[in-house]
């Protein structure tokens, strides 16, 4: 079957509305800290699970996409997925929601599911082009879901935030089962033998160990600004509650909507270009929201949304860029490879939140900072290290 809009605008919006479960808590971390009686540090462990159970449910379930049919796991996932945020938004204490949190993160790799569909659906000739459409989707949920639950946490009680979300899932699950394909599976591997060859595409494809690298480190850095950055506004001298810290996402959300043109220049010019840009502008956001401290009260705020802008931007071009690479690796491998560099990808977020609590409870948010200025510069330097040798596909093996 071709993938037509439609179907476009149904896998970006499925994408979106299943990743966008990773992130409602994080503005609600200084609701949740004052009703729940739990200091930051403790905090950070909420978005921290949330993040290690996606990488490691993409690490044991994506890898099932390259042997089953991509459309029965999302749709299982997406049930997962209702089941998990609806126990979130019951769960009686802290315990329960970091429980809650972890099994959100390993329904949510439906997102996972999602776009390898649509890269195998795509022509050869518009992979990239189709990839960042969906990107943007998946992008888009990520950040809006910030502005959403800030709102709703504000007006409605954080538990709301997490039961519109089980409805939310719920409903784009039934128009998934209506209008996504069935997509035939590329290999015959048991289920042992396709995570065992998980470390043979590893060594196998060099370039995508410097993608999957490059993107860790710069997750480091963006979970670390975002998982702190509503505690951050919190406080002294913002004051700002959790619908206005929630708002910033509308800015990070201005620089997804140039995902589809960071695909577009992989297609034309090659991965390794785009990626790098995409890492010079995430160091630049960084160090920008480093600065807002020093200035005048009337333009910081007007500065930090900037600073998000750019390093969403960055963020999310890298992303793109390090995906269209690896789907034109090895066509049979795609889920397999998306696997290793997501896995890589949110173990960054997971050490980013953690590392950020403990950092914003020692030395406050320039601390912080300090981190993602740091996780940039290496993956700016991985980018680097390579050339343009390392926007080449790769060999086109089969495991």
């Amino acid at each position: 079957m071709a993938l037509s809009p439609a179907l476009v605008r149904l896998l970006a919006v499925g994408a979106g509305l299943t990743v966008a479960a990773l992130y409602y808590a994080q503005p609600m971390l200084g609701v949740l800290g004052a009703q729940l009686g739990v200091g930051p540090q403790t905090l950070g462990f909420v978005p921290m699970l949330t993040q290690l159970g996606y990488a490691l449910g993409i690490l044991l379930t994506a890898p099932l996409g390259d042997r089953c049919d991509r459309r029965t796991l999302v749709l299982v996932k997406c049930g997962w997925l209702v089941a998990a945020l609806a126990g979130a938004a019951l769960a009686p204490s802290i315990g329960w929601l970091l429980l809650a949190s972890f099994a959100i993160g390993l329904a949510a790799t439906a997102a996972q599911d999602i776009v390898p569909a649509a890269a195998t659906l795509a022509p050869e000739g518009r992979r990239g082009q189709a990839v960042g459409a969906v990107m943007t989707g998946l992008l888009l949920g990520i950040l809006l879901s910030r502005v959403v639950s800030g709102f709703a946490a504000e007006h409605l009680g954080w538990r709301s935030t997490f039961g519109l979300a089980a409805v939310s899932v719920a409903l784009v699950a039934l128009a998934l089962a209506r209008g996504l394909p069935h997509v035939p599976p590329t290999t015959t591997l048991g289920y042992g033998a396709l995570l065992a060859s998980l470390g043979s595409l590893w060594r196998r494809h060099p370039s995508v160990r410097q993608a999957a690298l490059a993107q860790g480190a710069l997750a480091v850095g963006f979970s670390a600004i975002w998982s702190t950055l509503a505690m951050w506004l919190h406080g002294a001298p913002f004051h700002m509650g959790s619908a206005a810290a929630g708002a910033f996402g509308i800015a990070g959300a201005a620089g997804a909507l140039a995902a589809p043109w960071f695909g577009r220049l992989a297609d034309r010019h090659g991965p390794h270009r785009s990626a790098l840009a995409g890492a010079c502008l995430a160091l630049a956001g960084y160090a920008v929201t480093g600065m807002v401290g020093g200035l005048p009260q009337g333009v910081q705020v007007a500065a930090l949304a900037l600073a998000v802008i750019v390093f969403d931007l960055g963020f999310q071009g890298a992303l793109v860029s390090h995906q269209s690479l690896v789907y034109s690796t090895d066509p049979s491998a795609r889920s397999r490879l998306n696997a290793l560099l997501f896995v890589v990808m949110f173990g960054g977020m997971a050490s980013g939140s953690v590392l950020a609590g403990m950092l914003f409870a020692r030395w406050g948010w320039n601390a912080v900072v300090g981190l993602a200025v740091a996780s940039a510069l290496v993956a700016v330097g991985l980018r680097l290290g390579r050339g343009g040798s390392a926007g080449t596909a790769g060999t086109m093996q089969r495991p």
